[in-house]
């Protein structure tokens, strides 16, 4: 995990997930759409290696605020 400018970024092997917390309006897209990766009750609550990174992507592009991103590792 790596952090700047209020944004943390959880790597796994074939996606990497930021996470912008100013930006999270908790409409909780994330936490229904796939729980296994995104779970608040978990440190670290993001475990983009929990899920098959293209299932991840399609979360993350449906959170509304813009507070999750991804970009591909490897």
């Amino acid at each position: 995990m790596s952090g700047g400018s209020g944004k943390k970024t959880y790597e796994g092997q074939s996606i990497a997930v930021t996470f912008e917390a100013g930006r999270c309006q908790h409409a909780a897209e994330c936490v229904r759409g796939l729980p296994e990766v995104f779970d608040i009750e978990r440190r670290p609550w993001i475990q983009p290696d929990n899920a098959a990174a293209d299932r991840t992507a399609e979360v993350v592009r449906r959170c509304p605020s813009g507070a999750l991103r991804y970009h591909r590792v490897g």
